[in-house]
């Protein structure tokens, strides 16, 4: 790891993150977590923003928990206080901009399985968004506010997802377009759920784990920096 843990307020309370900084003065990136927490894969992903001039930020919205038990990360994930994530994202991403470092440009946001549901919900819920990546997004009890999105959106499914299937991702690829909203969606063929989790054997494709990375970080270059 290159990066190192912070700690900052939102709305009176401490959040936590790590943080993982560009040389230079790159524009920002918030990475959420999946629903085991703020792993090291996490943490790695922000490190290798970073590698591409990116100044990133891995909130903690477990608060310092984490697990590898997927019982238990499901329970954690179901106990999320939706508000708390609220303020924990806007907090986040006020504390990006305010650093020295900070372009002060729109903030780039991507999240995977629970964080991809919430990384919509960021887009939907916070104007200073200036572009959206999904990860097979999903969260029971987060219901983004489509009509209030302004940033554009990029999403990658696994056709084989049992969570997140094409047909879930299709809809709301619909959803999205009939809203008026800027979407690209790609659905992996034969990959599963978390097929970009290098740390999961089982369910990753390197092929198109780095086709997915290549595409996104075309897009955060061309939405937040406009090239």
């Amino acid at each position: 790891m290159t990066g190192k843990m912070v700690s900052y307020s939102s709305s009176g309370e401490v959040c936590n993150g790590y943080l993982a900084n560009s040389k230079g003065n790159g524009p920002n990136i918030i990475v959420l977590q999946e629903w085991w927490g703020l792993v090291d894969h996490i943490k790695d992903v922000a490190d290798r923003f970073a590698e591409e001039g990116f100044t990133t930020l891995a909130p903690d919205l477990y608060h310092g928990k984490f697990t590898q038990n997927p019982n238990k990360a499901g329970k954690l994930m179901m106990a999320l206080n939706i508000e708390t994530v609220a303020n924990d994202l806007n907090g986040s991403i006020d504390y990006l901009q305010n650093l020295p470092e900070s372009t002060g440009d729109p903030v780039g946001c991507v999240g995977f399985c629970m964080g991809g549901q919430l990384s919509l919900y960021a887009g939907c819920s916070n104007p200073k968004i200036g572009a959206c990546v999904i990860y097979y997004g999903i969260h029971p009890n987060v219901q983004p506010d489509i009509p209030s999105l302004k940033a554009p959106v990029l999403g990658f499914f696994g056709e084989k997802d049992p969570f997140v299937p094409p047909n879930v991702a299709q809809s709301l690829e619909k959803k999205l377009r009939q809203a008026g909203k800027t979407v690209e969606f790609h659905i992996y063929s034969q990959r599963d759920h978390a097929f970009f989790n290098d740390t999961r054997p089982e369910v990753y494709h390197r092929i198109d784990a780095e086709d997915s990375w290549t595409r996104m970080i075309q897009f955060f270059r061309h939405n937040l920096l406009g090239s």
